[in-house]
């Protein structure tokens, strides 16, 4: 998928206000294929410090959420996705991420004030340049992923998924 196809996507999505998808030709759950490390900005909200953070970290069961502060169905998938942090082992990577246009429409405060208004206590990240997106070839968000210690994609959900499933998925990927 290029990017342009990737930005226009989310550029729909924010104009319907909610959670989508559109899926790609390629199947990160079919390749197999190492997804590479990216350095990330991450910024200062709770749980999270101002820095930067490979994603996914190689030799970490990684678990990692794109999401938008305009999301609807981002702003209730908060409540599992703290559900499952608070019971996962320090092992495992456990990031949130949001691609939207920092310094356009959306500041990092903006960020951290909804972060801390959804309760989030975890690493949130910004993939200002959609390389994370690109690389997971998600086009939609909320868009989780699990990637085992290798950097492979073990599980993928789209929109809404209950804390259950994203904790067996987890430590079916060794995140136990």
């Amino acid at each position: 998928m290029r990017r342009r196809e990737v930005l226009v996507g989310v550029a729909g999505l924010a104009a319907l206000g909610g959670g989508a998808l559109a899926v790609g030709e390629w199947n990160p759950l079919e390749s197999g294929d190492a997804v590479d490390s990216i350095e990330l900005e991450t910024i200062d909200a709770p749980g999270s410090d101002a820095g930067t953070a490979s994603v996914p970290e190689r030799g970490r069961v990684t678990f990692v959420e794109l999401f938008a502060t305009w999301c609807t169905v981002c702003e209730r998938q908060m409540e599992p996705l703290g559900v499952v942090h608070e019971t996962v082992a320090d092992d495992v990577q456990f990031v949130s991420a949001t691609s939207e246009p920092v310094g356009n429409t959306v500041t990092r405060a903006d960020i951290a004030d909804w972060w801390r208004d959804h309760d989030g206590d975890w690493p949130v990240a910004l993939d200002t340049d959609l390389e994370l997106t690109e690389a997971l070839d998600a086009s939609g968000v909320p868009y989780a992923f699990v990637l085992d210690e290798s950097n492979a994609v073990t599980w993928s959900g789209r929109g809404r998924e209950s804390a259950d499933e994203i904790r067996s998925a987890i430590d079916a990927a060794g995140g136990e």
